[in-house]
């Protein structure tokens, strides 16, 4: 990151007012505030799950675009390998580049991370940005009348205790 351009970068953590969600927004914001690279690592995500802990991801940016990987499932991934836990809550955060200027901000999931999340954590609750504020929302209400394939059983993935 340049140092010489300052970059104004409240944390959005206080636009939340449900517990949970300050909790996975400031893990995120922390994350990307100390993590970023111009065009390489400006979004980090979090993840937190019914045991408390909390799973990180951060953005890959790849020179051939749909090669880069979303911190959304970098932070799944985590989720899956290292917890025992259920995801309960998520949120993502967009540090801005110098040149933007501005505070960071709260982004919602692509449709791709909200497809792979709600196969492997249908309950979670996601933070979006509405009316200035973060809001903690069902996944359900991001991805309505998603696909349900026959590959898997019509239950939710486990995690290994």
């Amino acid at each position: 990151m340049n140092l010489d351009v300052p970059v104004f970068d409240p944390n959005p953590t206080g636009t939340c007012t449900e517990t949970n969600a300050q909790r996975v927004v400031a893990a995120a914001y922390d994350a990307i505030r100390h993590h970023y690279v111009e065009d390489r690592h400006q979004i980090a995500a979090a993840i937190l799950a019914d045991d408390g802990r909390l799973y990180m991801g951060l953005h890959m940016e790849a020179l051939v675009g749909c090669y880069s990987l979303c911190a959304e499932r970098a932070a799944l991934a985590q989720a899956a390998l290292y917890g025992s836990a259920m995801p309960v809550a998520m949120a993502a955060v967009r540090y801005p580049k110098p040149s933007e200027g501005g505070p960071a901000r709260i982004v919602s999931p692509c449709g791709g991370c909200r497809e792979l999340v709600s196969d492997h954590a249908p309950g979670i609750h996601v933070v979006v940005p509405r009316d200035g504020r973060g809001l903690l929302v069902p996944m359900a209400e991001l991805l309505p009348d998603k696909y349900v394939g026959t590959k898997w059983a019509d239950q939710p993935a486990t995690y290994p205790q």
